[in-house]
């Protein structure tokens, strides 16, 4: 740790919240360097979905090294890239009956939502993007400006322009119809919202606070887009491959986006991946007038490939998802309930779970004492307020009680601690 404080930009994040040097991993869990084991509820931010060095992808990628095969390509034609483009129509576009084609737009996340801000412009010839409050879509200025974190917004140094923000689902209130607003603003010639390009939501909202859209809700959203020819992107990048269940989060509500954007743990291995997928009749690209170096990186689409292979030819993981998810759910439930000092509310859908605290620093103070009994979890939330728990969808039934032992552990202790503060404040 001392060689990285001397040396690396004060920027870095993670091994301030995590404090130790990690050497390895498999499945579930990290070890540090001290040989000490670390349950991971975190798994790279959702980009680990099938834990840590699956055997199947680990086992996929060095039989393509060894053999000397295409590492970089920028979009030449490869073995790999076609493997890849085949297995993932065969496997997850044609069950679902959709057409879309695949943009390699570069290795990030954010790279697959600028191409994605950039192509909706191009093909309506407007410039305006709706988004919605809480949204997170990427640290790049066109997806900071699709981004409702003040914090993330100011790190830009510059204005962000020609976008709109949007009431998400339950942002008024329940008792507010947050889709009516947005149909009311479309219409409305004087409400200064200008005849938008797209729309891009999160049916999850991730970094936003773990913060769920209801089924009926996306479903309005998407039909008010469509009466009025405004394209819908759907951030899939945390959410997607799984994470939810299905492999696509909007599934459910029977979306049919016009865009989709796909990162995180497309690669299945922690390898940078990311596609944009679009309706065959928005692909009005001129050969390389969207570009770059790392397009379809070819080691990160043989692990992709294994990945659908092994894990989406059937239906078994969406099952396991679905299991987990509602033990999880109890679990978290059970928590909330016994941690009245912090006022923890559940949220969450599929695997990605959370515990919203209504005390300051709550909940940054329980991801510090979880890591201390060896369980790794983030926050998120405009201001960190929520717990967000994200495990390996391959999780084992014990792993999760465990996970859920040192949670309940680390929240007990820290409302302790917060009821001690306040008797102690009044005294």
């Amino acid at each position: 740790m001392k060689t990285i404080e001397r040396h690396e930009s004060e920027v870095r994040s993670y091994s301030r919240a995590f404090p130790t040097v990690f050497a390895s991993a498999r499945g579930s869990v990290q070890v540090d360097e001290g040989g000490r084991e670390y349950l991971d509820f975190f798994s790279g931010a959702g980009a680990l979905n099938y834990g840590h060095n699956p055997p199947a992808l680990k086992r996929a990628l060095m039989e393509y090294l060894e053999r000397d095969g295409v590492t970089h390509s920028l979009d030449m034609a490869t073995g790999a890239r076609e493997r890849f483009l085949a297995t993932f129509h065969e496997v997850v576009l044609a069950p679902r009956g959709m057409d879309h084609r695949v943009q390699f737009p570069g290795p990030t996340g954010t790279n697959a939502v600028e191409a994605a801000l950039k192509l909706a412009r191009k093909v309506t010839g407007r410039r305006r993007v709706l988004f919605f409050t809480n949204g997170f879509h990427g640290m790049t200025l066109g997806s900071l400006a699709v981004t409702g974190n003040a914090a993330k917004r100011a790190g830009a140094g510059v204005s962000l322009g020609d976008a709109t923000p949007l009431p998400f689902d339950g942002y008024l209130g329940e008792e507010v119809d947050t889709v009516a607003v947005v149909e009311a603003m479309l219409d409305d010639g004087s409400s200064g919202v200008d005849r938008p390009a797209a729309a891009i939501v999160e049916t999850v909202q991730a970094e936003g606070g773990v913060r769920p859209a209801r089924t009926e809700w996306l479903r309005r959203l998407a039909e008010v887009l469509r009466r009025r020819e405004v394209l819908l992107i759907v951030d899939d990048i945390q959410v997607g491959c799984g994470r939810t269940g299905p492999f696509f989060s909007f599934e459910p509500a029977g979306l049919e986006p016009d865009i989709i954007c796909l990162s995180k743990s497309l690669s299945g291995y922690g390898l940078p991946l990311s596609v944009v997928l679009l309706r065959p009749d928005l692909d009005v690209w001129a050969p390389g007038e969207h570009n770059g170096t790392f397009r379809g990186h070819n080691p990160a689409l043989v692990t992709a490939t294994a990945a659908l292979e092994t894990f989406w030819r059937d239906d078994a993981l969406t099952r396991a998802v679905g299991e987990r998810a509602e033990r999880m759910r109890e679990g978290l439930e059970a928590i909330a309930e016994e941690a009245g000092a912090i006022e923890p509310v559940w949220r969450g859908r599929g695997l990605i779970q959370g515990l919203a605290c209504g005390v300051a620093e709550a909940a940054s103070r329980i991801s510090r004492a979880a890591f201390e009994r060896g369980l790794i979890v983030e926050t998120a939330g405009a201001d960190d307020e929520v717990v967000k728990l994200l495990p390996p969808l391959t999780l084992t039934s014990e792993e999760l009680e465990r996970g859920l032992e040192l949670l309940a552990e680390s929240v007990r202790e820290v409302a302790e601690g917060i009821e001690d503060e306040g008797v102690r404040g009044a005294a």
